[in-house]
């Protein structure tokens, strides 16, 4: 199974795809968790994001492509995989499908949680509390939202005139999510 999950920055996409990809023995991809574990280790890539990610940017295309094409081509991504904050453009819708023509395989779905922005700007300040991460102020976050209305928001349309998306409320407790999450997913493959 091969699964995209999106939503806005801290709709809770992080906590839900390791839950999904647990569910369905499939491994959670995150370039965010990338880019973090680059940083962490202060390898050149680490370095190269910092500054963009300090600022509330996106990393490149280019960069971002590559390093998703690396990882689905990994052993562990062969029968399938969940990724999180990859497409984020149409740019990146294309070099998507180029990878998945190359390897003939294509998306079973694309998840979408939906979130009230001032709640997850909310949540957001909290985790940076709780995390440390100087990636999350206010007006980082903000800017982020900005980004995401912009650049992201215009992919779910993309995915919707395929017949790909599978919309879900991400604001309730944690479990309920996952467990509307599982039972959307399962109804709409069990219609393919």
């Amino acid at each position: 199974m091969r699964l995209l999950i999106m939503g806005a920055p801290g709709a809770g996409k992080g906590t839900q795809a390791s839950r999904i990809a647990a569910r369905y023995d499939i491994p959670a991809i995150s370039t965010g968790s990338i880019f973090r574990d680059n940083l962490a280790n202060g390898t050149e890539l680490g370095l190269k994001v910092k500054a963009i990610m300090d600022a509330g940017e996106l990393v490149s295309d280019e960069i971002t492509d590559a390093i998703v094409a690396d990882r689905l081509d990994q052993d562990d991504a062969a029968h399938g995989w969940l990724l999180d904050g990859y497409p984020r453009n149409l740019h990146q819708v294309s070099a998507l499908d180029e990878v998945l023509d190359e390897t003939g395989t294509t998306i079973d779905a694309v998840l979408s949680l939906l979130v009230d922005e001032d709640a997850v700007v909310e949540r957001l300040l909290k985790r940076a509390e709780i995390e440390g991460r100087s990636d999350d102020n206010e007006a980082t976050i903000r800017n982020r939202m900005q980004v995401y209305a912009a650049e992201t928001e215009p992919l779910l349309e993309t995915y919707r005139d395929r017949g790909l998306l599978v919309e879900v409320d991400g604001m309730g407790q944690v479990d309920d999510v996952t467990e509307a999450i599982v039972e959307a997913l399962d109804d709409f493959l069990a219609e393919d």
